[in-house]
């Protein structure tokens, strides 16, 4: 498959409301599209930095340079024959693995739809749709929370995980528990506490919850399994496993009991299939967590959550929970079971609305073979 052009847009879209985590109040997600041209048609992908080094050193600014200096000419240099073939183009490359990962979600819409597959089928995903939650930013009181819980309980979301932060943990998780004794709930920290909170987080284990996400440092594993020892809630790790091997240092070391896997986080569909599979032969579940992402990301992650191994619900959620307009069609909806059907058209299984994208972008830029 040779790639013709490749194409960047960055984007700016409004959220439908604000998105607050340990790390400050979201109220516009900025990204990067990744367009790949070739005779066959367009194939797209979604670089999930933001705008500040908060959840990751990655920024949009980081990843526009990256893309346009050293991922865009890798793969303009020859056809691609396949994922490991791309991947090997860059294996002398440290980090940047959002960048990556738009790259070749791109390539791998393309090489599914060439072959008559829709990118799950490419990928080896077998469900025709996946169990999804709602991720619920951090709220003014524990009033608040309870009533925004209940508003996504009554659109029909059957999991629900609330953003927490040292002042803003226990009362508003108690608060919830007390409202809704028997909603399936986790907490996620995004590494707002160290070891020496342990006896702030154990009461936590009060509250019957499915996990408890990256509480301390964002690139540690050993204090985790220290973490782990004192808690019986398991812990999930998350800004934490960016390879393969960090998963199996932290399985092997009992830093953590679950494994969130986002895409762009460990560097693609590949990597991710990767983690995957590790987990799945050591006997730890999964579970696909969330970027914000437009259409284009969400279908990915559709995708990937279609996998044996992702046996909690996602952070994926219907479309319309983030924007009053995407990008791509057909948008993604919420089936009464708490499920988000697995697209089957050939590809990504979207449309990328071209005026709509217009509408979004901040600037393009197209690059050639040269």
């Amino acid at each position: 498959m040779a790639i013709e052009q490749v194409a960047l847009h960055l984007i700016a879209m409004p959220l439908v409301t604000p998105f607050e985590t340990s790390f400050g109040r979201q109220t516009e997600r900025e990204a990067i599209i990744v367009e790949l041209r070739s005779a066959a048609g367009s194939g797209w992908g979604e670089c999930v930095a933001g705008d500040s080094p908060s959840y990751s050193y990655e920024t949009t600014d980081s990843a526009w340079s990256v893309l346009s200096r050293w991922l865009a000419p890798a793969v303009l240099a020859r056809p691609v024959a396949d994922l490991a073939d791309l991947h090997s183009r860059w294996a002398w490359m440290r980090g940047h693995h959002m960048a990556r990962a738009a790259v070749e979600q791109a390539a791998a819409s393309l090489l599914a739809a060439e072959q008559g597959e829709s990118l799950a089928a490419f990928i080896g995903g077998a469900r025709a749709a996946v169990p999804v939650g709602v991720s619920v930013g951090i709220q003014s009181s524990p009033e608040a929370l309870v009533d925004t819980v209940a508003g996504y309980l009554a659109q029909g979301y059957g999991r629900v995980k609330l953003k927490i932060k040292p002042g803003k943990d226990i009362a508003f998780v108690k608060a919830v528990r007390a409202a809704f004794p028997d909603v399936p709930l986790q907490v996620d920290a995004n590494s707002a506490y160290t070891l020496a909170d342990a006896d702030l987080l154990r009461p936590l284990d009060e509250f019957n919850l499915l996990l408890i996400e990256q509480p301390l440092d964002h690139d540690d594993i050993y204090e985790h399994s220290l973490l782990q020892r004192q808690l019986q809630t398991p812990i999930c790790l998350d800004e934490s496993i960016l390879t393969v091997q960090h998963a199996r240092a932290a399985l092997e070391l009992a830093a953590c009991r679950i494994i969130n896997i986002k895409v762009g986080r460990v560097g693609g569909l590949l990597p991710a299939r990767q983690i995957h599979d590790l987990c799945q032969a050591l006997g730890a579940p999964v579970w696909c967590g969330g970027m914000l992402e437009t259409g284009i990301g969400r279908a990915a992650n559709l995708a990937l959550a279609s996998l044996p191994n992702f046996r909690l619900p996602g952070d994926i959620s219907a479309s319309s929970r983030y924007y009053q307009t995407d990008i791509a069609e057909p948008t993604f909806s919420l089936n009464p079971d708490s499920t988000i059907s697995v697209p089957t058209s050939l590809g990504l299984g979207v449309t990328v609305h071209r005026e709509a994208l217009g509408r979004a972008t901040l600037h393009s830029a197209t690059l050639m073979p040269t």
